[in-house]
């Protein structure tokens, strides 16, 4: 808790296999409170997903002689969403900062300027990655998934903006009450629908070590976002359905009259026969394999797992 009066801010930082970056990221935040932030106390909470490297070790050092650097140690790899809603649900602050990467591509030198604007009476706010540090194709693709999902929600989430954000407390007790197995977080943040703003950035380059998200981690956390907040996929799989249904009765009926008017079949062809079954079951798995996602989620919710299993905690 917050000592001498001061408002308490909570930083949250997602790891694993981070033992290059941890010590920085710590140092980093502590200088900025100490210069910029000298008005407020604060707790940097680092939610570990069983690392296999000596983060959890480098860690436990930390936080033996810094009080305000706090440990989670999860019992296996939860993924970094799981992981990160966990933190946030023991966060105490008056405000929390809800992901700080510790590989510090998102800048905690923007803190003071999210406090600033906190303290001006927004609820929320969100840092928008105007340029990204990396190649075009990358850049291209996130950029294009971030409009897919703005388009496609049922509510307005921000373009170009993730989980780098300050919410105030109000907003993190509306969250207390989501009951869900796979948070999408900032999904779940706009959904509550406080005032928010935003402050634009540079999302820079990874300076130590190799990012530990894959290819099957970013395309299951895409999907996730997706299915979340949207039913539009669900929706044109219904119209697709409808208007494929629709040609075929129309090519149906053309046969019949041609048969019936000139007592001739249209032209028969093996090649088009082949085409278009492929076609037609090739859009059958591609709306099932869909639909199967919706269902899978559907699935893993009702059978109410833990969100996160953990190992141990550290200077709560």
């Amino acid at each position: 808790m917050a000592t001498g009066g001061k408002k308490l801010i909570s930083v949250i930082t997602p790891c694993y296999n981070e033992e290059a970056n941890v010590r920085a990221c710590v140092d980093r935040v502590r200088s900025i409170f100490q210069d910029k932030l000298l008005r407020y106390d604060y707790e940097h909470i680092f939610c570990d997903n069983s690392s296999e490297d000596k983060t959890v070790e480098i860690l436990r050092t930390i936080c033996a002689g810094n009080k305000h650097v706090k440990l989670i140690v999860n019992a296996r790899n939860f993924g970094p969403f799981r992981s990160t809603f966990n933190a946030l649900m023991s966060a105490k602050g008056d405000a929390v900062l809800v992901m700080l990467a510790a590989d510090l591509q998102d800048p905690p030198e923007l803190l003071p300027e999210f406090v600033a604007r906190w303290e001006q009476g927004y609820e929320v706010v969100y840092g928008i990655r105007s340029k990204r540090q990396e190649s075009l194709v990358m850049s291209s693709i996130r950029k294009f998934y971030y409009r897919l999902v703005s388009r496609w929600a049922a509510i307005k989430i921000p373009l170009d903006v993730g989980e780098f954000q300050l919410i105030d407390k109000v907003v993190v007790e509306a969250l207390r009450k989501v009951d869900d197995y796979y948070p999408y977080i900032r999904g779940l943040i706009a959904n509550c629908g406080f005032r928010a703003i935003g402050v634009e950035y540079v999302w820079k380059r990874r300076e130590r070590s190799l990012s530990k998200n894959n290819l099957y981690g970013l395309i299951d956390q895409g999907m996730n976002g997706l299915i979340s907040f949207a039913n539009v996929p669900m929706r044109i799989m219904m119209i697709v359905g409808f208007l494929t249904a629709t040609i075929s009765l129309c090519y149906a009926l053309v046969t019949v009259v041609l048969y019936l008017w000139m007592r001739k079949l249209a032209q028969p062809g093996i090649g088009t026969l082949i085409v278009g079954m492929f076609f037609f079951n090739g859009i059958l798995l591609f709306f099932l394999g869909l639909m199967g996602e919706y269902i899978c989620a559907i699935h893993s919710q009702v059978r109410r797992r833990p969100m996160v299993i953990e190992r141990e905690r550290i200077n709560f």
